[in-house]
């Protein structure tokens, strides 16, 4: 069980990465040091930004499960 936890905990950390990089900047961060800073006319956010952040928000819950449950698992000592 702790070895699918942490299967899970991988996966889930490396696509939680990816998604979190596909996000469009929004600030005057970092983003706007490498060109990120010009501003479009289209600023609503569309179906796929709305997708993305729940695609993004879904992956993060598995993750915080899994961080969890392999706490708990090794705490417990299975």
């Amino acid at each position: 069980m702790v070895l699918a936890l942490q299967i899970v905990l991988i996966v889930s950390s490396v696509l939680l990465v990816l998604l979190i990089l596909l996000h469009r900047g929004r600030g005057g961060g970092l983003s706007s040091l490498f060109g990120g800073g010009v501003q479009s006319s289209l600023s609503g956010s569309s179906v796929a930004e709305k997708n993305l952040d729940r695609l993004t928000l879904f992956t993060a819950a598995i993750w915080i499960v899994a961080i969890i449950g392999t706490g708990l698992l090794v705490k417990v000592g299975v």
